[in-house]
């Protein structure tokens, strides 16, 4: 095995990959941890967690530090590159194509590559990203202290998000195209007893304004009675969404119509020896402890690909050929 050369290989430093390197890690399989930024992924966004076991509160960067630091004590590798490709070969290894780099080899990979923020596609959301316009409260919600904010979406990430955007706006309105919340009752009721915040239901952003340097308003249409509105707003935080990083993977991977793969219950992708984890994987829920638990059994399943079956004499006459 060359120094390029990999039992298991996993892409993406979240939660899921941090659990995943950690198990794999500690099967004493060389492992490569890959991540293009810090390891963490979403955690670094997050400001308060309050629903890992264990923990009554924790902050998403402390989280992420502990993980990073419990996965790297077992032997994985951590390299911070950014993965273009993984390209199955014909002997049952895994390339995979890193950005200004050579590529490494692996003979099973772990992807939980997480995803980007889906966005709104109004007039003004591009023109105006990082003047007004932002995905993540905990990066940019000091820039707005004393402003009359707007939340868009109507999950967990909207309602938390904008209890944290309280801390600095004057008031935090959120939008939401439904009359009902997605986001947990426990977080939907502590939103409505902050004096901070007020919802505007059954309504839509059909544009985003400002003038030459900032949003100044939102363009709103109520989707019951189509009466159209403006708010004044000094910023604009959207959370309506997550598009998966599926496409990473070379050649055809089953997947749901949003695009997240589709894998069975050890993880199992369509293709040999590909592996999936967390926020890229259909399922119900994307939580801490979800994609925890999917890193776990990716690495239990993905060693167990390692040692029994690509060890198979069949698929050593595949690699000799």
């Amino acid at each position: 095995m060359t120094e390029r050369e990999y039992d298991i290989a996993v892409v993406g430093g979240g939660p899921a990959g941090l659990t995943a390197a950690l198990y794999a890690g500690r099967a004493l399989k060389r492992t490569l941890l890959l991540e293009a930024g810090l390891p963490g992924g979403e955690l670094l966004n997050t400001e308060a967690i309050e629903d890992y076991p264990g923990f009554a509160s924790i902050t998403g960067p402390e989280l992420a530090s502990k993980m990073a630091e419990h996965a790297l004590s077992f032997g994985a590798e951590l390299v911070s590159a950014r993965v273009s490709s993984v390209v199955p070969l014909p002997d049952g290894r895994q390339r995979i194509e890193v950005e200004e780099e050579e590529p490494y080899y692996a003979k099973a990979v772990i992807v939980t590559a997480g995803g980007q923020p889906r966005k709104l596609e109004v007039p003004g959301e591009q023109e105006y990203a990082g003047r007004g316009v932002s995905y993540c409260a905990v990066c940019d919600g000091a820039f707005f202290r004393g402003e009359h904010l707007a939340v868009v979406g109507g999950g967990d990430a909207a309602i938390e998000e904008a209890a944290f955007l309280t801390r600095y706006a004057s008031k935090v309105t959120v939008i939401h195209r439904r009359e009902e919340f997605r986001a947990q009752h426990l977080l939907v009721e502590r939103a409505r007893q902050n004096p901070k915040i007020e919802f505007l239901l059954d309504s839509v952003v059909e544009a985003i304004t400002g003038d030459e340097s900032r949003v100044t308003s939102l363009r709103l249409r109520n989707v019951r009675d189509g009466e159209r509105s403006e708010l004044a707003v000094g910023g604009v935080f959207i959370f309506v969404g997550f598009i998966p990083n599926t496409q990473l993977v070379a050649g055809h991977v089953d997947h749901d119509p949003q695009g997240y793969y589709l894998t069975d219950a050890n993880m199992r992708t369509s293709i040999p020896g590909i592996f999936a984890a967390g926020d890229v994987r259909a399922q119900l829920t994307r939580q801490v402890t979800t994609a925890v638990g999917d890193g776990t059994t990716a690495a239990i399943a993905a060693t167990k690909y390692v040692e029994e079956e690509l060890a198979q004499p069949e698929m050593a006459a595949v690699g000799a050929g």
